[in-house]
């Protein structure tokens, strides 16, 4: 296979990206790029720091001065490891609210950029197939009913010991969908060479099998 692969996995909220994205990068052994956990992370800069919506040009500053790392499930900012922090509805929705801001998404695109300029990555987001990585060799599209969203958002959120509200949790993935697709700056879209993936009634293991087949068709190569 392509000693520098590129992997582009885009969908709307809840659609299985993550937990796809992870296991693809583990069978290839290449590295995973949670790009959502980015934007998760200046929102909980912002919130530390009391910073509201109307306050674009501080938020867009800190998505420009802060240095962040990757790490395994999180992300490492001001020497703090951050996790189950950034997963919380709170923050899930100031995310999305923070993205659609011009200089933000500039900052944190050219950061993930520059990642994928080094090394293969399976990158997951909103844009990358569209924006991030328009070159990359795999693009994937992943979808799901919003009802199926919801619910997998309702059991994650039950299995961290909290009480969620299905039908608040169902309201809020609409509004991230309207917010994502109505965006001005790289809104949420399928690439135009990007495969289409429901995963309603897909396994997760099935999903990553279909893009591994499709790595292989691509390349030319064997997994």
């Amino acid at each position: 296979m392509n000693s520098h692969l590129l992997i582009a996995i885009d969908g709307p909220a809840g659609a299985g990206k993550s937990t796809v994205a992870k296991r693809v990068a583990r069978r290839l052994e290449i590295p995973y790029v949670d790009t959502g956990s980015m934007y998760r992370t200046i929102a909980w800069l912002a919130l530390q720091e009391s910073l509201t919506a109307d306050q674009e040009e501080e938020i867009s500053e800190l998505a420009l001065s802060t240095p962040m790392t990757l790490v395994e499930g999180g992300v490492k900012v001001r020497d703090v490891v951050l996790k189950d922090e950034l997963r919380t509805s709170e923050i899930s929705n100031f995310a999305s609210t923070i993205a659609a801001m011009p200089r933000v998404r500039e900052a944190l695109v050219r950061k993930q950029q520059e990642i994928a300029q080094v090394q293969s990555v399976v990158m997951d987001g909103r844009d990358i197939g569209t924006h991030v990585l328009p070159q990359a060799h795999v693009k994937v599209f992943l979808t799901a009913s919003i009802e199926e969203r919801a619910r997998r958002r309702f059991e994650e959120l039950q299995g961290k010991n909290q009480s969620p509200n299905y039908k608040k949790l169902l309201q809020e993935i609409k509004q991230r969908d309207e917010n994502d697709r109505n965006r001005t700056f790289s809104p949420l879209r399928q690439a135009k060479d990007a495969i289409l993936i429901d995963s309603t009634d897909q396994t997760i293991e099935e999903m990553v099998e279909m893009i591994l087949e499709l790595c292989c068709t691509k390349m030319g190569g064997a997994e």
